[in-house]
């Protein structure tokens, strides 16, 4: 990974990793408390921020046991030096507050109420400073009860949570039991996979992350990261520009998978995405049926008569068709898994997706081992049902039995890269972008006008086109997906797959003048 992700603050920290960057600021020097009142001091000034009448608008500060509460007493007294009527109330015994926790507890001059039988009424701001995001348990009983109440609460408070919602697992979004419904969150020097992965991301309202003073320098010491947030710094810099001296052949030529005549349209509104995104040529091998239908809908894209498996291994012959895409209505079955192995054999790279996919639910190893014997890059692109049917079958997953479903989204996209040999693209609305070596994406620029029929086609077109120009598959994958996003966003409600790929040039226009 370059350097222009870490440049861009673009790493997602597990609550483990962000554990580990803490220790190494420390030993580099810095306090522990001097940590947790930066951090303290950060939520402070956020909250002070929605407090516009000092002298009424009461603010409760919940604290809980660990660290997460030290914040939350850092946040208490600096909200009370400014001010600010504060009330604290704290879940358990002061007496078990221990390090720094105890200290910012020694430090906070007002009186602590209990948490669990606080009343919430007449709060106009409650800082959430219970659990975080580094929670091993489930939250029942006494505590659930407690959150209900804040919950309940945001009626007439908005709720400011500290790293993380209390009841969200901080490295996979995961409701642990019960979760607070925050309207913004504070968290310190980097973002965690829980603020993005769903459903925690809908929990978390707006995340603000704080400088608290640790040097970016820890991530090489802890190992750097592996898991990203998606955006152009993860991309920018490998993202294919025609040559001033170039021609059409040196922009790639992709080769495009029709199925029949009433599947054609799949595949067209793949064709076209790849041909807006840079692809210097674009074909379509159609069957007999559906040779008319496509030949009359298409003006840039090529058409191409291919019958069963010998007529789409002919059109391989072309060394010059350098990538892929087999899948959009193409047909579920052994003819289609048959011109993905043909595709894959022929050394081209490779998008799978939709039906081609499918075909292999029965077969998934033979896949795999086809990929891995690949000499071209190849990228998955499945969703939650095709995921199903693709890896729960397959050898690596057999120990897990019918628990993979129940993994979070990033472990199991990660997992089926490295099973499958493939990148791979987990769609959703917290799309996840895994490549084999372990390197992780989640894109968290998507929204709901996407969920439309045709969408997921033109995203393979994309990743298709990028590849077709050279670019490397996982950054492909992610520019993509990124691209994908930013179209549907410029466009908004009312959106059709068939506006996505027309959309595309403004939204590169305006990333590469940025």
């Amino acid at each position: 990974m370059s350097n222009s992700a870490m440049s861009n603050g673009l790493e997602l920290l597990s609550p483990v990793e962000m554990g580990r960057a803490d220790r190494c600021a420390i030993a580099a020097g810095t306090s522990g408390f001097v940590l947790m009142r930066r951090a303290g001091e950060a939520v402070a000034r956020i909250v002070a921020g929605h407090a516009v009448d000092v002298m009424t608008c009461k603010i409760l500060v919940l604290c809980g046991p660990g660290n997460n509460g030290g914040d939350g007493f850092v946040a208490a007294t600096e909200l009370s030096r400014r001010g600010f009527p504060v009330e604290v109330a704290l879940l358990g015994e002061a007496a078990a507050l221990r390090g720094d926790a105890a200290t910012a507890r020694g430090e906070w001059r007002g009186g602590v109420t209990d948490a669990l039988t606080v009343g919430l009424d007449g709060a106009r701001l409650i800082v959430d400073a219970l659990f975080g995001g580094g929670l091993s348990r489930p939250i029942e009983g006494e505590t659930a009860a407690l959150i209900a109440r804040v919950n309940e609460a945001r009626q007439g408070a908005r709720v400011i949570a500290v790293d993380l919602p209390s009841g969200i697992n901080g490295a996979s979004g995961a409701v642990m039991g019960t979760a607070v419904e925050a309207d913004e969150t504070v968290t310190f020097f980097r973002r965690k996979p829980g603020h993005l992965l769903y459903p925690g991301r809908s929990l978390c309202g707006p995340v603000h992350v704080a400088d608290i003073g640790i040097p970016s320098e820890a991530l090489a010491e802890i190992g750097a990261a592996s898991t990203f947030a998606n955006a152009p710094g993860l991309f920018l810099s490998a993202l294919p520009l025609p040559a001033t001296t170039g021609h059409k052949y040196d922009r790639g030529h992709a080769l495009i998978l029709s199925g029949g005549l009433e599947g054609s349209g799949a595949a067209r509104l793949a064709a076209r995405a790849a041909l807006r995104i840079g692809a210097g040529l674009v074909t379509l091998a159609v069957p007999s049926e559906a040779l008319i239908a496509q030949a009359a809908a298409n003006t840039a894209v090529m058409i191409r008569r291919a019958d069963g498996v010998a007529g789409f291994a002919e059109l391989l012959i072309d060394r010059r068709r350098n990538v892929i895409l087999v899948g959009p209505a193409a047909g579920v079955g052994d003819d289609t898994a048959a011109k993905v192995l043909a595709g894959l054999s022929a050394g081209r790279a490779a998008v799978i997706d939709a039906d081609g996919l499918t075909s292999f639910a029965d077969k998934p190893d033979l896949l795999f081992e086809a990929i891995k014997g690949a000499e071209g890059p190849v990228v998955l692109t499945p969703h939650e049902g095709e995921f199903a049917r693709l890896f729960h079958a397959a050898a690596d997953f057999v120990v897990l039995g019918s628990t993979v479903a129940r993994l979070d989204k990033l472990i199991r996209a990660r997992m089926a890269a490295k099973a499958s040999g493939a990148v791979v693209v987990l769609k959703g609305p917290d799309t996840v972008i895994a490549a084999p070596d372990g390197r992780a994406a989640i894109n968290e620029n998507g929204i709901p006008f996407l969920a439309t029929a045709g969408s997921g086609d033109t995203l393979g077109g994309f990743i298709t086109g990028l590849l077709a120009q050279g670019m490397p598959r996982f950054e492909a994958a992610c520019a993509a997906v990124w691209l994908h996003g930013a179209a549907g966003a410029s466009l908004g409600p009312g959106l059709i797959a068939d506006d996505l790929a027309d959309a595309l040039p403004g939204v590169l226009g305006r990333l590469l003048r940025a």
